[in-house]
């Protein structure tokens, strides 16, 4: 439904569906990607300090932080900008380097959020196969002459590019922006942070949501050059310069200062990853292999579709999604032990009930 005051612009919108929220606690959530662990408690602490002076605005530059996160990636304060979630800098990334004379390309199954910034920004876009093991082939990416988007790890496949991989592509197109997303790269890839010093159209995105435990606070980041992050920086000043709130920004310092635990975490979730996985395959599942927080299966023995509704029915919540090539699978989070053997017990009884 849309009222007559809509603009005709975006009556063709179809808006990006998040993941399911249940209103109970009663599902073991392994549907969206979030981290299963708490921030530390010293970032719930400098945020908890942040409470005292909400009467004033937040840093619109965000000093503090970008001068710890510096130092974390090695780069320079001026080549970070920080955003309300990484949404907000890829949209920000679709704004100031996509353009009808400057189209964007992408995976045909990867994060679904890029063809709604390509439409909502009025932005031409090529969507390319990925292979029949859904990798991204590189030589599909070569002299394109468009914006690049790229997840790395890709979503929902958890599928990794190398480093190399990835600098083959910015290198050849050197005349457009190359958009490489990494939401999930803490979980087993290697970061393209470093490749910035060397190329000058390479914009390396990320977030706070998955190994830094923050996905309710909003935080994102964009890292590159220090001319398309004054590029990105224009786009936020004329939106809204305020983009990150006080408590975010707090917590997110106290997340920088408390990187072992971070580190702590991901470790985890790698080892619950290999469990999980191995558990899956030993019960007949096709389980591409993942450096991402979760993992995407299927099974011969019931459709894609069913198993979501059928886990749901045991308060287990997993995701699917209609594609045609993607529909008998079901991306499932990678939470705590305990988390994963309900899931793994709520799987083996699904089966039983299914050969019964």
């Amino acid at each position: 439904m849309m009222s007559k005051f809509f603009s005709p612009k975006y009556r063709a919108l179809t808006p990006y569906t998040p993941g399911e929220q249940p209103k109970t606690g009663q599902y073991v959530k392994l549907n969206t990607n979030e981290s299963p662990f708490a921030p530390s408690q010293n970032a719930l602490k400098a945020a908890e300090a942040a409470l005292k002076t909400l009467q004033l605005y937040p840093d619109p530059e965000c000093r503090a932080l970008r001068e710890k996160m510096a130092g974390v990636l090695g780069v320079k304060p001026e080549q970070i900008i920080f955003t309300n979630g990484s949404d907000e800098v890829l949209n920000f990334a679709f704004m100031a380097f996509c353009d009808r004379d400057t189209p964007a390309a992408f995976a045909d199954i990867t994060y679904g959020f890029y063809p709604v910034f390509a439409t909502l920004n009025g932005v031409p876009y090529t969507t390319i196969p990925l292979a029949e093991d859904f990798s991204i082939d590189v030589k599909d990416y070569v002299g394109l002459n468009k914006t690049i988007f790229i997840a790395n790890p890709n979503a929902p496949t958890g599928k990794l590019l190398t480093l190399e991989q990835i600098e083959r592509i910015v290198a050849a197109n050197s005349e457009n922006v190359v958009v490489i997303d990494e939401a999930y790269i803490d979980f087993g890839g290697e970061s393209a942070v470093c490749l910035i010093h060397k190329y000058k159209n390479l914009l390396v995105t990320g977030t706070f949501s998955k190994s830094r435990s923050a996905a309710g606070a909003r935080l994102g980041f964009g890292v590159a050059d220090e001319a398309l992050i004054a590029d990105l920086n224009t786009i936020r000043y004329s939106t809204n310069p305020y983009n990150v709130n006080a408590l975010t920004m707090a917590l997110g310092l106290g997340i920088l200062e408390d990187e072992s635990y971070t580190k702590e975490n991901c470790q985890s979730i790698i080892k619950n990853r290999a469990y999980t996985t191995e558990r899956l395959r030993a019960l007949g599942f096709e389980v591409i292999e993942s450096a991402a927080n979760f993992v995407f299966a299927k099974t011969d023995a019931i459709g894609g579709k069913a198993l979501y509704e059928k886990l749901k029915e045991k308060n287990v919540l997993v995701r699917h999604f209609k594609k045609e090539r993607i529909r008998e699978y079901n991306r499932i989070t990678i939470g705590t032990a305990e988390q994963m053997r309900q899931l793994l017990q709520a799987i083996e009884e699904i089966l039983a009930e299914v050969n019964a």
